[in-house]
């Protein structure tokens, strides 16, 4: 049957994309068959992907695998299923229902050139199975330079401990890595995202996340709010105030007390394209960071310098404002 021909006589599923699950989906194909080709792994190859040369022939193993790579990625009739397993099969032969787990690749295959860019930006590095565990690789990775599908995939291994802990899901691990690399603007980024007091964090956080930190096992946790109070000094004079938020709806949103609460609610609701505006009855945004934590804990500098990201993305504050008093 021609290999554009599509299948009408059935379904086969294929556990395990290396050379012989390659091959046996083709033949299948080829023999009218609508193949389901499932693979542990973010692309098929299986070892012979790792191997230099061949026994007996001694011929490059690239060579004779790449070709049945294209065509079995080319093929109408299979389907290409990689980061899953099998997890469930009930029925008899002739009538098998299969349950397939999928996971993640956290890369869109429809968006993803295979470019490349992405992995040197990456601030991760992980043990590279394709090669043994001799080397080290970036979390976001391709299997190997020929893989089919021709798609980034990130490793990811759940929560760390230090993000599990801390009240706001901050990724401290992200941050800390970035800080590493020497990209501090986007460490200051990734702080920032779920949170927008990082100087005030920085200095007066009870930093639950050092209590979890799994470097203690080895001699002692690392700083995290040390390099949180960093980044957030780093970028006073070296990152600019973020530009306004474009306003994508009509409708208007008033928070009532300029406090941590109001103005994280405040940077949230501007960033998702709302015109916010927040009354504080008192003469200064802040709350009890700004009225009732001393100046030799937290300068007030340091908390304007929070408050003033925040306002620059077209968040109006108006002060000295009670609720059922002046509006």
């Amino acid at each position: 049957m021609p290999s554009g021909t599509p299948s009408t006589t059935g379904s086969a599923l294929v556990l395990g994309g290396g050379v012989a699950g390659i091959q046996c989906a083709l033949d299948l194909a080829e023999g009218g068959y609508k193949v389901y080709l499932v693979e542990r792994s973010p692309a098929l190859g299986g070892h012979m992907a790792q191997l230099d040369k061949t026994f007996p022939t001694n011929d490059c193993a690239m060579c004779t695998l790449a070709p049945k790579l294209v065509e079995v990625g080319r093929h109408l009739n299979v389907e290409i299923v990689t980061n899953a397993e099998l997890v469930g099969l009930e029925g008899e032969p002739g009538k098998f229902d299969a349950t397939i787990h999928k996971y993640a690749r956290y890369v869109d295959p429809a968006k993803c050139t295979s470019c490349g860019e992405c992995a040197p930006k990456c601030p991760v590095a992980v043990k590279d199975v394709y090669n043994e565990d001799l080397n080290e690789r970036r979390a976001i990775y391709k299997l190997y330079p020929q893989a089919i599908p021709n798609t980034y995939a990130i490793t990811k291994k759940g929560h760390s401990p230090c993000k599990r802990a801390c009240a706001a899901h901050t990724s401290a691990q992200g941050y800390v890595a970035l800080i590493g690399e020497g990209r501090f603007d986007a460490a200051y980024t990734c702080a920032s995202d779920p949170n927008p007091f990082v100087a005030v964090c920085g200095r007066i956080c009870t930093h639950k996340c050092e209590d979890d930190c799994t470097r203690a096992e080895v001699d002692e946790a690392i700083s995290i709010a040390g390099l949180k109070r960093f980044v957030a000094d780093w970028a006073v004079d070296n990152l600019p105030l973020p530009d306004p938020a474009e306003v994508k709806y009509k409708e208007k949103v008033a928070i009532i007390g300029g406090g941590p609460a109001g103005m994280t609610a405040a940077r949230d609701l501007a960033l998702l394209g709302y015109k916010t505006t927040v009354f504080e009855s008192k003469g200064e945004a802040g709350g009890m960071l700004r009225f009732g934590i001393p100046e030799y804990r937290l300068p007030k500098a340091a908390l304007q310098q929070d408050i003033d990201r925040v306002l620059a993305l077209g968040v109006e504050l108006k002060t000295g404002q009670t609720a059922g008093t002046d509006f």
